[in-house]
């Protein structure tokens, strides 16, 4: 059985159709019905049943097809990794990242990556969080950067190291009550209505979480509106009368320019309670199992780097 034999087969079995196959190989259709005649005498198995003009795959055609899938997955990621020993001159990088990081937080990252290894090709997807660690689980991704927690069932698949740090702000327009005011109570977070991300977001799961920390659940806040990226959550604060929990990294230019008020929230009154805030981790996640490639490792170094000089500057700042 060799590599080409089985890509042949995986033609056929994805086309059912050997001249289909040949086509998209680039060989004769001859060619493709030799190499799978091969596979049947080498092994005294049926692949397909010729129907008249149709074929169709047969049960131990549907068992090489999973195999075949597998060995020809590893062996491309073998090619992928030995292109990579040539001082990283050549390669790919795949991430995904959750919308607000991928926006605002990645770019210059990526920047950075693409200016020492030019030569490497990255190809970043953004989706809400749990589509990312979903994803980076499978194998889709090489790396994942979210915000908020990674569902339970794909703990045990994923490892997570915090790489940055960030925090929602609650967000009002300027048509807002509280647009006027620095700060509110807790209990007032009832009083007004609420634009929020859908349940899979890393922002939701992080305002959430710090909701039942202050003795509230969500089910007792007004929603005025659910949307699936935090730009839409953002453009109807600005524009309405609903509040919202927004990262402070997509915020900094509406609040310059006030088109967007910072509330800060406290547990009894200003004069005699804390501040609340709400942070949250930048998680970076890659597979537990997978093989790590030379560009992970070294994309891994920028982040660390850069969150090494940002903890850095925090507690400069904090001493001084």
């Amino acid at each position: 059985m060799t590599l080409e034999q089985l890509r042949i087969f995986l033609a056929v079995a994805e086309h059912l159709h050997f001249t289909r196959a040949a086509e998209t190989l680039y060989i004769t259709q001859p060619a493709v019905s030799a190499a799978i005649q091969s596979l049947e005498a080498e092994y005294g198995i049926k692949l397909f049943h010729r129907v008249g003009r149709r074929v169709e795959i047969t049960e131990a055609g549907r068992l090489l097809y999973i195999e075949a899938q597998k060995i020809l997955e590893q062996v491309m990621i073998t090619e992928r990794n030995l292109r990579e020993l040539n001082n990283l001159q050549r390669g790919e990088l795949r991430l995904g990242a959750s919308l607000t990081i991928g926006n605002y937080w990645l770019p210059d990252k990526i920047s950075q990556f693409q200016q020492e290894f030019p030569g490497i090709r990255v190809n970043c997807t953004l989706a809400n969080a749990e589509e990312i660690a979903e994803g980076t689980a499978s194998g889709r991704f090489d790396l994942g950067l979210i915000s908020g927690e990674v569902k339970s069932t794909l703990q045990h698949s994923l490892l997570q190291e915090v790489v940055g740090r960030d925090r929602l702000q609650i967000v009002v327009g300027q048509s807002h009550p509280w647009f006027q005011r620095a700060a509110i109570q807790v209990s007032e977070l009832l009083a007004t209505s609420w634009v929020l991300r859908e349940p899979g977001s890393g922002a939701q799961q992080v305002f959430e979480y710090a909701l039942r920390s202050w003795g509230v659940e969500l089910a007792q806040l007004t929603v005025m509106l659910v949307l699936s990226s935090s730009e839409m959550v953002k453009a109807v604060v600005e524009q309405g009368n609903g509040a919202a929990a927004i990262p402070e990294l997509m915020v900094h230019k509406e609040l310059r320019l006030k088109t967007l008020k910072a509330v800060q929230i406290f547990t009894q009154n200003p004069d005699s309670s804390t501040i609340l805030e709400i942070t949250q981790p930048i998680l970076k996640l890659k597979h537990a199992q997978r093989f790590q490639t030379q560009t992970m490792v070294a994309f891994e170094k920028i982040l660390q780097q850069q969150w090494s000089i940002a903890e850095s500057l925090s507690t400069y700042f904090e001493v001084g």
